[in-house]
């Protein structure tokens, strides 16, 4: 018997029982070593704000509608980023063997059952720090991101939002020959994009448009990525890029978007919005651009030290420290930027 975390209503987290299911000849068992906590998807959970939880998605139509299909509490599939080690391979798979550690998507569970085909497709090397494989989903989105944002060499990207996502952003765009300005308004968080190789960081309140123009001879920035999912600060990249230019749009925006003025910039300097989503990648780029490539590029970046992943992590918790993980995350966000649940040890 495992064990899973669950939200059981808005702002609650239990730890309930989840039953090992027997294993097929295609698949393999995993013992989850890491499972990285989402700071942004996640909390929308939590809070109850997701229009996964207040709304009803239609697959089909891709639309929401009012009203949700089904009570949205408990929430009991959580979590998007793990990784763990191959306890156990059924009897038609050899693809990947026991010991090898995988990465992949399969929640805060103690254990899970994989298809043995995708497991071996997402095997860590040896020889890596086995937390990179908890950023294989976050650093798919932000490579998604960056892929949008079109950048060139020498351009100006704007980056607004320092949480894991675009911290991995602003290294990215900078990997990708950009000149990086971060915005954000934790200062410590300003530090570390400053630390990890962005060149200015701004402080939101301080008048970042007519920063960005100072540095850029009155230009803009070529390019803004917003990933924080706070309206207003998308309306600061719209202000803050130049004439013709783009702005992509990768942060989780809840609710109303307050604070937005689109009869402003957006309209004025011809703003470019595009959305950036991690269900697909862009039109030009989907036929060689799949979720796995996303995925496996951020890790094989991370592997060769190209992409700093470990000094995102600030805390290391057990399960016994999960909920109060969540209320931190929740209530004092200055505190924490990625928070890792350590499942090492052997629930039973």
């Amino acid at each position: 018997m495992g064990l899973r975390v669950t939200f059981p209503e808005a702002r609650r987290v239990s730890v309930v029982e989840d039953p090992d299911p027997a294993l097929r000849a295609e698949e393999v068992r995993v013992r989850t070593l890491y499972s990285g906590i989402s700071a942004g998807t996640e909390l929308t959970a939590y809070r109850g704000t997701s229009p996964h939880v207040t709304k009803q998605w239609d697959a089909a139509s891709r639309l929401f509608s009012d009203g949700a299909a089904e009570p949205a509490f408990p929430v009991t599939t959580l979590g998007y980023e793990e990784v763990g080690e191959v306890v156990e391979v059924g009897a038609s798979h050899d693809g990947v063997a026991v010991g090898d550690r995988v990465w992949g998507t399969w929640g805060h569970r103690s254990s899970a059952v994989l298809d043995g085909a995708q497991a071996a497709a997402r095997v860590l090397p040896p020889d890596a720090d086995p937390r990179i494989g908890i950023f294989s989903h976050i650093g798919a989105v932000a490579v998604n991101a960056v892929l949008d944002a079109d950048i060139h060499i020498g351009e100006t990207v704007a980056v607004f939002g320092l949480g894991v996502p675009g911290q991995l952003v602003a290294q990215l765009a900078r990997l990708n020959g950009g000149r990086v300005v971060v915005v954000d308004g934790i200062e410590s968080r300003r530090n570390l994009a400053l630390s990890l190789g962005a060149e200015l960081a701004l402080d939101p309140r301080e008048g970042v448009a007519e920063r960005i123009r100072e540095l850029t001879d009155g230009r803009g920035a070529d390019v803004a990525i917003e990933i924080s999912g706070n309206a207003r600060a998308l309306h600061e990249a719209m202000r803050s890029v130049a004439y013709n230019s783009r702005v992509v749009v990768a942060g989780f925006i809840q609710g109303d978007a307050v604070g937005l003025r689109l009869g402003e910039e957006f309209h004025h300097n011809r703003v470019q919005l595009v959305c950036s989503q991690i269900s697909g990648s862009s039109p030009s780029l989907s036929h060689r651009w799949d979720r796995l490539r996303l995925n496996r590029t951020a890790l094989g970046l991370a592997a060769e030290e190209r992409l700093d992943v470990t000094a995102l992590i600030t805390h290391t918790i057990t399960l016994d420290g999960v909920a109060e993980a969540y209320r931190m995350l929740d209530e004092t966000p200055q505190e924490a930027l990625q928070v890792v649940l350590d499942l090492r040890e052997d629930p039973s």
